[in-house]
């Protein structure tokens, strides 16, 4: 599903990434590890092409991503790629319905049908009663739940999150990975997720620690 071969990253005189290569399948959940600092924030959006490293090579799903134009680039992330991060960040003048539609429209689908896919997620994922909410009005658990749910409309086959639970308390984020993984089971998306969360790093498929900006093997 993703392959990445000798990825450097440097901001100014800090070199942040240093040579990093990795494989991830299909499905597979996987969590990188390590001190503030170390370089994990940074490979997540490199890998899920927030940003671009400065020499290297990343595949996504068969994709040579550095060879993509930003035109290009900015419609692949839409359609295959799905983000969440610590802090949801929410439309707070939309309800739950729509900013989860909000992904789906930009990639071009019919209003109904995008309403549609955005309240059977959001059913699916506990939230039928608040989908007329705004963010305000909703539990930090019930905003984090949206956001996968906006991560998950497009149907992408791999979900980045960045400290998903690193904001909510150990009930609601002992909720988040049990949904990650329904989500897995019933669709197949391959998540990469930068945790601090010991409980989550050894709930998954495969743990990596990065230190010093490289992945101890």
């Amino acid at each position: 599903m993703i392959v990445a071969e000798n990825i450097f990253k440097s901001y100014g005189k800090l070199e942040v990434l240093k040579g990093v290569s990795l494989q991830i399948q299909k499905g597979e959940i996987l969590t990188i590890v390590g001190a503030s600092g170390a370089g994990k924030s940074t490979l997540l959006h490199i890998l899920g092409t927030l940003d671009k490293a400065d020499s290297g090579r990343i595949s996504i799903a068969g994709e040579e991503i550095q060879k993509l134009s930003d035109k290009k680039l900015a419609q692949f992330r839409n359609e295959k790629i799905g983000f969440v991060f610590q802090f949801h960040n929410l439309l707070p003048e939309f309800s739950a319905l729509e900013n989860v539609a909000l992904p789906a429209l930009l990639a071009g689908k019919k209003s109904q049908e995008a309403y549609q896919q955005a309240e059977k997620l959001l059913t699916m994922l506990g939230l039928a009663e608040r989908i007329k909410h705004l963010p305000s009005e909703l539990s930090g658990g019930e905003c984090q739940r949206v956001a996968v749910a906006r991560a998950l409309i497009n149907q992408p086959q791999v979900i980045f999150a960045d400290e998903p639970s690193g904001n909510l308390d150990s009930h609601n984020a002992e909720e988040l990975y049990r949904i990650f993984f329904q989500i897995r089971e019933q669709f197949q998306t391959t998540f990469v997720i930068v945790t601090h969360s010991q409980t989550l790093a050894q709930m998954a498929d495969r743990k990596l620690l990065i230190k010093d900006g490289q992945i101890q093997l």
